[in-house]
């Protein structure tokens, strides 16, 4: 029976094939409208007819009417089940063949019940949504969050340095935004962790088991997952424009929330008083030291010109100098006296006269002693037999030299110590003050309200998520199946 249904019909397919054209006959739309004329006539020809249109347009629209008259086709000839099994792609997995067997077995309002308890929406939206609200509204601990506000302040830098001085040095130069990044990174720190849970025992608080297990911190945690949780419930937020520093924390109890708020300002305050201590005592340092450099050269210079000045046995080499020339001066001018005098003498008396032996006895003295103090001023050689060779080598002018460079060094060392002095005087000062320190703007405020969990926006933020999830992944499927 069974070859004769399936001869038949291929005799059928034959005959209608013959009445075609071949552009006919490869018209998948022109031969749905045969199937659909056949449908009612007789719906095995009409199934065999369809198998053709699948296979030239393998559409899901296709396929669905396929295995709609395979099912009406199978109710009405059990004996095609041979023909539905050998219609199936060689190449279809055997779960898909065993599922259109299935389908074609329960019969189409089979096939619709089958469909009809199919929710994916259900399963993977409505119940994940479900479950995360129950946790939202039911579950999930309260978490209460203290405010505070603070700015880091510091006085000029450069008054607290000679001019001269604060540009060798270095000091009073902008820090910019970098104090405020130190003290974020301070409270952030795993020392400012320890400080407070030695005084808030925080790491017990955030773990205990009186919380949900999903906000709290597991008990076993490794240091590195208490910081990092730490961090999460730690917020801080810098203004660019003004500089404030706005510091959020977060805890079960609004009372701990408050009170680890005040830690954190507190310890952040000591901790921009030390750094600022610290530079303070580095710039009060750094001034002693060249203070003591300045000082030492000052005595060097002081030294070289008292010995200088012993060494030579001169008061004011340059008030010597002066009155050696004076004295030449004069001496020059009783010379030029004395001569005249001779010239006069010798016109009117022979040269054996007394007069004109005594004027040149008088001129001769006059010249020797002019010759001397020129010598003078020229060559410290004579008779002072203790003076080294180095001191009989040099005149009063070139004494008269070196003795301006030993003063002009002295009036350098001298004018670098005041300004030294005056620096160090001030540092000294500075040295008991904070070069940086934090003001509170805002202090912790006690929380009277949960601020977390933010039970409506998470939810409407889970629900958007999963709907573009779900639609995501439907039209992923319903692509794969159309290229199936």
């Amino acid at each position: 029976m069974t070859m004769q249904t399936q001869q038949l019909l291929e005799d059928k397919i034959k005959a209608l094939r013959a009445t075609m054209s071949a552009e006919q006959w490869a018209d998948a739309d022109y031969l749905l409208t045969s199937v659909k004329d056949l449908e009612q006539a007789d719906k095995a020809f009409a199934f065999r007819l369809m198998q053709r249109v699948k296979n030239l347009a393998p559409t899901k629209a296709n396929a669905q009417l396929l295995e709609k008259l395979t099912a009406k086709a199978l109710a009405l000839h059990p004996e095609l089940a041979t023909i539905v099994s050998t219609s199936c792609s060689a190449k279809e997995k055997p779960i898909i063949r065993l599922k259109r067997l299935v389908k074609a077995a329960v019969g189409v309002s089979g096939q619709a019940n089958f469909k009809k308890i199919k929710y994916p929406f259900l399963y993977f939206v409505i119940c994940p949504f479900l479950l995360f609200a129950f946790y939202q509204i039911l579950l999930a601990s309260p978490r209460y969050e203290s405010q505070a506000q603070l700015i880091v302040k510091e006085p000029n830098g450069m008054a607290t340095l000679d001019p001269a001085m604060a540009v060798m040095s270095g000091f009073g130069l902008s820090s910019g935004n970098t104090d405020t990044q130190l003290v974020q990174s301070y409270i952030h720190s795993n020392d400012m962790l320890t400080y407070l849970d030695s005084q808030l025992n925080l790491i017990q608080h955030y773990s205990d088991t009186e919380y949900d297990v999903i906000s709290r911190l597991a008990s076993n945690s490794s240091r590195e997952s208490q910081l990092e949780f730490f961090l999460s419930v730690v917020n801080i937020q810098i203004d660019e424009n003004s500089q404030v520093i706005t510091v959020k924390a977060q805890a079960f109890d609004p009372e701990v929330a408050h009170k680890l708020s005040q830690l954190l300002v507190q310890r952040a305050e000591w901790y921009i008083n030390e750094v600022g201590r610290n530079l303070a005592k580095s710039q009060l340092d750094f001034v002693q030291t060249e203070h003591k450099l300045v000082q030492e050269k000052l005595n060097s210079a002081k030294s070289v010109l008292l010995e200088f000045q012993r060494r030579y046995n001169l008061l004011d080499p340059e008030a010597e100098g002066m009155a050696l020339q004076q004295i030449s001066y004069r001496l020059e001018g009783l010379i030029t006296a004395k001569k005249t005098e001779l010239i006069t003498l010798s016109n009117s008396m022979t040269d054996e006269a007394p007069m004109v032996l005594q004027a040149k006895g008088e001129l001769n003295s006059l010249e020797e002693q002019l010759n001397n103090e020129r010598n003078r001023l020229t060559d410290k050689s004579g008779s002072d037999r203790a003076i080294d060779s180095e001191q009989r080598s040099m005149g009063v002018g070139e004494i008269l030299v070196k003795y301006s460079d030993y003063k002009i060094n002295l009036e350098l060392a001298l004018q670098g110590y005041t300004s030294s002095l005056i620096s160090l005087e001030k540092s000294r000062i500075e040295a008991y003050r904070q070069l940086k320190y934090l003001v509170v703007v805002e202090s912790p405020t006690l929380p009277q309200d949960a601020s977390y969990p933010k039970v409506f926006y998470n939810l409407a933020l889970f629900l958007t998520l999963a709907i573009m999830l779900f639609g995501i992944t439907k039209i992923i499927l319903a692509t794969v199946d159309e290229f199936r």
